[in-house]
């Protein structure tokens, strides 16, 4: 079973008054309830961007070792713009 841990959060007025109105909609049965999913969600996104960023950089690096072996082309931005103009 986890712990629970009590924590203070301090938020403007606007967002405090979301929070409350959802929970007195109904739509949750507490604040901490509303918190909890938030940061379920922030958690999820946090993640997707940090795979994003670790694919990023892995073809990063494959283009530098690219470059480093030679595997390279003369760069033509024409040819990009007219391959572009295709789709």
């Amino acid at each position: 079973m986890s712990t629970i841990e009590r924590l203070t959060v301090t938020m403007p007025a606007e967002m405090a008054a979301t929070l409350k109105s959802a929970v007195d909609a109904g739509e949750y049965a507490s604040t901490s309830e509303v918190i909890r999913e938030a940061l379920r969600d922030w958690s999820f996104k946090r993640q997707l961007m940090l795979d994003e960023l670790a694919a990023l950089k892995q073809d990063i690096d494959k283009g530098l070792a690219d470059v480093a072996a030679g595997r390279v082309r003369e760069f033509n931005a024409q040819h990009i713009a007219e391959r572009g103009e295709n789709y």
